[in-house]
Order: C-alpha cells, then structure tokens, then sequence
C-alpha cells in the first residue's frame, strides 16, 4: 500500500477519529509492557475519551528508555519479536526498538508511501548509499523502495569511486544518502570524468539522518541536477518514514496515521499551538512490539498550520532547526550547529565540507572554523582566497554575533566520518557533538 487516496486525503475529522481509536487500542498494548504496567491502569486508559487527554500521561525520553534496558518496554513476548534495532549513540547504554513483523510491514507500507509522493516508481534503479545494520536508515528505505517495486541497490555507505561505478553501470536514478556524504561523493567525479548532471540517469536524492540547511540541499540539487527530497525518522518510532516532503518541498508531512504530534515548550512541557516553534514530541499508534507514548525527541521545529497545494492533509513539520540537547553556549550566547552551517552556505561557491572547533582563549569562548575549499576555488589567487576567508567571517559574525577563526583547506583533508557526520568538537568538554 505506498498510494492511499483514502487515507493521505482523508478528512481532519475523520482522522482525528481514526487516531483516537487506534490511541485507545495502543495504551491497552503499551499497558502489556513492565515499564507502562505501572502507569497505565485501566482506571487512567478509561479517562482517555479524546486526543487532548493524551496530555494526562507522562512523557518519555531516552533516559527512560536506558534506565529500562534492554526490555522494560517490551509489550510482546520475546517470540513475538523479529528484529530489534538500536540508535546511533557511540557511548553508554543505547536506545533500542524491537519490532514484531507487523511492525515492520506497517513500517514498510510508510517508507513506500513517502518514496512514491516524493516521485520514486517501479521504473526507478534505487541506490541505497547507507549504512546497513542497527542504523534504521539503510534497511528503512531499503524495504520501502522494494515494496514499490524499484530495483534497489543495496551499496551501502564508502567507497565513493564504487558508487560511481554502480551509478554510471546500472543507471542509477534515485538515491538515499546523507547530506553531509553528497558533496564529499561529488569530488570524486572529476577523476572518473563523469559529470553527474549531465552523464547520468540520476533524478531524485533521498536526504535525512542529519540536521542540515536549505544551503546544502541548494548545492546537492545543483551538484547532481536531482531534486532532493528531506525525510525525517528516529530509530525510537520506527526509523525513517515518519515524515515527508510531497513534491512541493515546503515542509514534511507527518503521517498522522500511524503518529499524533505534539509541539511542546521544552523547558516547561506545555503544548504549543501549531504554528508555534518547540520541541516534537510523538506517540506511535500502531506498533504492538514496542509502542511509546509521548516520546520527547529533543527536535526542535514547528507545525505549519496552512494546508499544502499537495491536498494531503497529514500536517506538516518545518525544517529541524536543530536538537534542544545539541544548544550550545557561547560566552552566553545560545547558538545551534545548524546556524553555523547556514552562515557557512551563505557564501556562494565556497565549499560545505567543515568541521568547528570550540575552545577557551583569554576566559573567553572562541570558535573556529576548518572548511574545505571548492577545488576551483583552491587554486585561485592567494587575494581570491583571503577575501573568500574575509566574507566567511563576516557571515558567521553577522549570524551568530560571535567572530571566528577560519582556516581555508584543501578539498578532503578533513577525514572523512563513519556515518554522520560530526561537526562540532568541543574542546572545552572534550567530546563531539554530532550535527
């Protein structure tokens, strides 16, 4: 099922009744797992009589999540469960989901439905550039590509002259990749004297697993000559396929159902009135291995309350403008990585590949800014390069009211990164932060 009239077009009432009675069905199943036993009695499941009483249960995070690893959240027996997936965090107890298998046939049903509205079709070549395994991503799409019925090719992340060979041999036409990874893929080109726009079959990109701006999108879409579809997903509800840009591309549509969101105060936990900016917090409404209720992803972003030209009615979330546990405090001044990077796209051909170091100087926070030069860039004048320096800092201080270092580089001299790509290390700390 990857096309629904009936239900992408169904009426706000109606699917507002569809979300209470599959609400009701949930908490009845969630009550079934050690963690929610204790929370949902039948007394509270009773007083669930409309969807703003969700507000009477308490929400959950990943604290929650590791304090009750690995199956305090498990509301079917281990029989019962075919697969179980984990998050991407590096350090300490993970996050994990399980699914049984109609778990992962309604996930399926989801990422083949926002593939199609994006454009993908059975004629398509589907080459997967992510990461197999735990990683949700890789085999999120790889069954939703399937389900349409493209021919998918299951290449993985690395290798990019590899990658270029399976695009340029099977005439690749749609593509998952993260975004940081495009434009590294991309200087690989002029070695194997391919120009993607113009001696490939390649239309559509996939982009998600990381925060990045309307920026790097505008240069992957120029890049490649593809219209690059967002997508966002989290390994906690299921993976990507939770929401979805329709051919406008002007915000992502939220499947509303199989989730109800809330767009909350993060520091006070109220909810927000559509329209407003917050923090997303969401309940999956049919999943029977492992349901969350009121699961605070830290995103920050904000219902758009017009209806979209597409007519689907599902709402629809704004670009992530960042994470609330991702804020950094800069000599008192609360920034977010992503406005880091929309300063940095805002200088028009200078590159997109960096890395920010954050350190102390004089009791002072001080940051600094290590970016990949265009290669045509690279070899202009030393003039060329210093203005190009100059007109960095100026948009980064215009952003962020902060002055940086930057130091102009040669294209790939940042090492590359295992999966997403991390772009903030702050020294003060002494940790990574990814973005």
């Amino acid at each position: 099922m990857f096309w629904s009239k009936e239900i992408e077009l169904m009426d706000r009432p109606t699917l507002e009744k569809l979300q209470l009675e599959r609400l009701k069905k949930t908490l009845v199943q969630a009550a079934k797992s050690p963690f929610y036993s204790k929370i949902l009695t039948k007394k509270v499941i009773s007083s669930i009589k409309s969807l703003k009483d969700i507000q009477t249960i308490p929400f959950v995070a990943k604290p929650e999540l590791r304090e009750n690893f690995p199956y305090g959240f498990l509301a079917e027996p281990l029989s019962e469960i075919v697969r179980m997936h984990s998050s991407s965090g590096t350090t300490g107890t993970p996050t994990v989901v399980f699914h049984t298998r109609e778990d992962l046939a309604h996930w399926t049903d989801l990422t083949a439905r926002s593939m199609y509205m994006a454009g993908l079709r059975k004629e398509d070549v589907f080459q997967n550039i992510m990461g197999y395994g735990l990683f949700t991503g890789g085999l999120g799409f790889h069954y939703g590509a399937e389900k349409v019925g493209a021919m998918v090719l299951p290449t993985a992340a690395g290798n990019s002259k590899r990658q270029i060979w399976f695009m340029n041999t099977f005439r690749t036409t749609a593509v998952h990749i993260l975004p940081s990874y495009a434009m590294r893929l991309h200087s690989f080109f002029p070695e194997a004297g391919i120009d993607p726009g113009k001696d490939l079959a390649l239309k559509i990109f996939f982009i998600g697993a990381e925060h990045h701006s309307e920026g790097l999108r505008q240069q992957i879409q120029e890049a490649f000559g593809v219209k690059a579809f967002n997508s966002y997903g989290l390994s906690e509800m299921c993976g990507p396929g939770i929401a979805f840009e329709c051919p406008y591309r002007n915000g992502m549509h939220l499947w509303e159902d199989e989730y109800i969101m809330e767009i909350i105060n993060p520091e006070t936990g109220e909810v927000l009135p559509d329209g407003s900016e917050g923090e997303l917090v969401l309940t999956s409404l049919c999943r029977t291995g492992m349901p969350l209720l009121r699961y605070r992803t830290h995103d920050l972003t904000k219902i758009i309350p017009e209806s979209c030209p597409c007519g689907r009615t599902h709402r629809r979330l704004a670009r992530m403008r960042g994470r609330s546990d991702d804020m950094l405090i800069l000599n008192g001044v609360n920034i977010f990585p992503l406005q880091i990077e929309c300063a940095i796209m805002s200088v028009p051909n200078i590159g997109s590949n960096y890395m920010v170091e954050i350190d102390k100087e004089d009791f002072l926070d001080r940051i600094h800014i290590k970016l990949e030069v265009n290669p045509g860039n690279f070899t202009g004048t030393l003039e060329n390069m210093e203005a190009m320096r100059r007109e960095l800092v100026e948009a980064v201080r215009t952003e962020l009211g902060l002055t940086p270092r930057v130091s102009l580089l040669e294209p790939n001299s940042i090492p590359p990164w295992e999966g997403k790509a991390k772009r903030i290390v702050d020294l003060r700390k002494n940790e990574y932060k990814s973005e």
